[in-house]
């Protein structure tokens, strides 16, 4: 009879410890940004170079999410506070206070956005809209959108941001 009380309370002991285990490892994954129902291989961005003066400094081609409600709030990369109702981005390379012009290519819809955060997480995709910026393209139903992003004006670089310049 010990032997058999001892059983139940390993099987006990082993769902609790996979459900810990779960639990645990849901919380260090990645935060999603988006709810789509779309999925599936995008192709890699493309780029341009640069324009003469008056024209974007550069253009590039690629897909596009937004961030909403689970982040406004919070503290973006830059430091600034998330705002998910100003047109503000988040993209992995341009330095923060670049701005650029959105441009969703299914419907030419266009808005001018501040990078002021790092993402998006997800590697097919290029850059992350606030929900303003989302709406203003169209692409909330969608979650995502195939964009042409065009820089219009350079933030400071790292360097320039370390030193004050």
């Amino acid at each position: 009879m010990y032997n058999n009380r001892r059983i139940r309370c390993s099987h006990r002991s082993l769902y609790f410890l996979c459900a810990a285990s779960v639990v645990y490892l849901a919380s260090c994954s990645s935060a999603v940004r988006f709810t789509s129902s779309t999925s599936g291989p995008e192709s890699p961005p493309t780029y341009s170079p640069p324009g003469p003066a008056g024209h974007p400094l550069l253009t590039i081609v690629g897909v596009a999410s937004y961030y909403s409600e689970g982040f406004n709030g919070n503290l973006t990369a830059s430091g600034q506070v998330f705002n998910k109702d100003a047109l503000t981005a988040a993209n992995r390379e341009f330095p923060f206070g670049t701005i650029l012009r959105v441009t969703n290519l299914s419907n030419g819809k266009s808005v001018e956005v501040v990078v002021n955060d790092r993402g998006p997480v997800d590697k097919s995709r290029i850059i992350d809209l606030s929900e303003a910026a989302g709406r203003d393209i169209g692409m909330i139903q969608s979650g995502i959108a195939r964009v042409r992003i065009q820089v219009l004006k350079w933030g400071p670089s790292n360097t320039d941001e370390q030193t004050g310049k």
